[in-house]
């Protein structure tokens, strides 16, 4: 109950536009990895998931970060069931890749920002290999590309109150990696698919628009 009022607020604050471009419509776990501008881009995303989705869905957040507070911690650990990583001192006791395959192989689904960090919202960094590596240990994963639009405008970096401005979520067409294919090429190719969901958003920017949610997500059932 406590998730569902969080997601319903947190799509309110963001007044996020939902759409779906050639979601595979089939169960098993994914990876939805998008670009990251906002410290809201993990509660907008995590949020701009049908229910039934999200239920299953644990995004990896980082510990300094969600765990510097008592509330971010609650909300981390008790509401999104966050998987939370070191990014600062990675030792073989602390390496993420492990927890992150758990998730997987439970067959839940992760939310990823593969750039590591936040950038400015502009233009999107180059990815780090976690992204592949999730990819050759789990290649029965569908690997979602996810473009978020604005959310660097409705909370800039340094900014604690959000501003009243719209944003847009894209979900796109699944990747996998290719045999043999080299990690620098699937980064590369990972990147432009969520490149070109922000092009497309560009093109088709028309207002309140929702394309259909994959199988068992009905919109009524959004909270």
């Amino acid at each position: 109950m406590i998730a569902g009022l969080v997601a319903m607020l947190s799509r309110t604050i963001a007044g996020a536009n939902v759409r779906w471009v050639d979601v595979p419509r089939r169960d098993g776990p994914k990876v939805y990895f998008a670009n990251h501008s906002s410290h809201l881009d993990t509660l907008v995303l995590w949020a701009a998931l049908p229910r039934e989705l999200r239920e299953r869905t644990r995004p990896v957040a980082a510990r300094d970060y969600w765990g510097a507070t008592g509330a971010r911690r609650w909300l981390a650990e008790s509401v999104f069931r966050a998987v939370l990583i070191e990014r600062k001192e990675i030792r073989r006791t602390s390496n993420p890749l492990g927890p992150m395959l758990a998730v997987l192989e439970r067959g839940e689904s992760l939310i990823v920002f593969p750039e590591g960090t936040r950038g400015d919202g502009e233009r999107i960094g180059p990815f780090k290999g976690g992204l592949y590596h999730l990819a050759r240990h789990r290649p029965e994963a569908d690997l979602v590309p996810v473009h978020i639009d604005n959310l660097n405008r409705i909370l800039p970096k340094g900014e604690f109150l959000p501003l009243p401005l719209l944003s847009c979520i894209s979900f796109g067409p699944a990747l996998h990696l290719g045999p043999d294919e080299p990690r620098e090429n699937f980064l590369r190719r990972a990147e432009e698919a969520v490149r070109g969901l922000g092009a497309r958003e560009g093109t088709e920017r028309t207002g309140s628009l929702i394309l259909e949610a994959p199988r068992g997500s009905a919109r009524g059932a959004q909270a």
